[in-house]
């Protein structure tokens, strides 16, 4: 069956989160209802939280409906031929005004046999940074399961975990694996498999509104975790006009374009794309119409719409399947 293809913008989905608040409204413009939003999820396939169209002659059809009505059209040919009609990714913004909990993903093996799951593998692009932001990424030094137990029961975990200054533009890479944690003052544009599995370590005691601590996953994350150093922070290029390679990982690849101008894309067919403006705007034009965007916006172009001019002045991440 034939359907209409066009650049595919999405309804947000908004989650409360003990550690959000307000910065997806003032910053990316989402029509946040509660001063503890921590995430819009721009993209999504995960159960319950299906992405609805928002735009043109589809606006109401979810993501589902469409890939299951045109796969290849959507999502590509060597795309549908590796994950059927299964969309592989999630993407999102979150506002962290509080630290988040001290967390892992599992692999594919482990996320499989435990959840019928992906794994999560992610990335982080930090979009705007407070002066004092930090993130947790890894261990400061190799480390083992007895080591990490012992300052996890003494409440002194952090010691022993990575803490880096973040700022705008940084891009953390964060394999299956690696404990980490966003800092408060951050908002980042996150990439992953399409997962909604998270182990918590510890969540510095807090408690919510009603009096009562989150869940944690402590013997859930003793197999999955990596207890060796690791290295997420990327560098990459900024050449203008260009894609500019920041992550080309088996689930994914992201590059960021310094837009000034305008340039001409022309795909292929195998796989869709992603665009998240992570600030100023541009257009996309596409069959003699225009669509625009601005900081905040995420776009989803099909497969099959495989010629068209990006024109702006912007900063866009791009995000496909190799």
């Amino acid at each position: 069956m034939s359907i209409k293809i066009y650049p595919l913008q999405f309804d947000p989905i908004l989650k409360e989160r003990i550690w959000g608040g307000e910065k997806l409204q003032t910053l990316l413009n989402k029509p946040i209802v509660s001063d503890i939003t921590g995430e819009s999820w721009e993209l999504s396939t995960v159960e319950g939280d299906v992405s609805v169209i928002a735009n043109g002659e589809l606006k109401g059809k979810s993501l589902t409906e469409l890939i299951d009505q045109a796969p290849n059209e959507i999502l590509g040919t060597a795309v549908y031929t590796r994950f059927g009609n299964q969309f592989p990714l999630l993407f999102k913004y979150l506002d962290a005004r509080e630290d988040l909990s001290i967390q892992v993903h599992p692999n594919d093996k482990l996320a499989k046999e435990r959840h019928n799951s992906f794994g999560k593998t992610e990335m982080w692009y930090i979009m705007q940074a407070d002066d004092d932001a930090r993130i947790i990424v890894g261990f400061k030094e190799d480390s083992g399961k007895e080591e990490y137990l012992k300052h996890l029961n003494d409440k002194t975990l952090v010691s022993i975990l990575d803490d880096v200054k973040a700022k705008t533009g940084d891009v953390f890479f964060l394999e299956t694996g690696t404990v980490h944690a966003i800092g408060a003052g951050l908002v980042v544009a996150e990439i992953q498999q399409t997962s909604d599995i998270t182990y918590r370590l510890y969540d510095f005691d807090r408690k919510d509104a009603q009096g009562n601590t989150r869940e944690l996953h402590v013997d859930l994350a003793l197999d999955a975790i990596n207890y060796n150093k690791v290295d997420t922070h990327k560098k990459y290029e900024t050449t203008v006009n260009t894609s500019n390679v920041i992550v080309d990982c088996p689930y994914f690849t992201t590059n960021i374009i310094p837009l000034d101008g305008k340039i001409e894309s022309n795909k292929n067919g195998e796989t869709f794309t992603v665009y998240m403006c992570t600030e100023g705007s541009f257009e996309i034009r596409y069959e003699n119409v225009n669509y625009r965007y601005r900081k905040g916006d995420t776009v989803l172009i099909p497969a099959d719409m495989r010629s068209y001019v990006l024109e702006g002045s912007a900063s866009i991440l791009e995000v496909y399947i190799s």
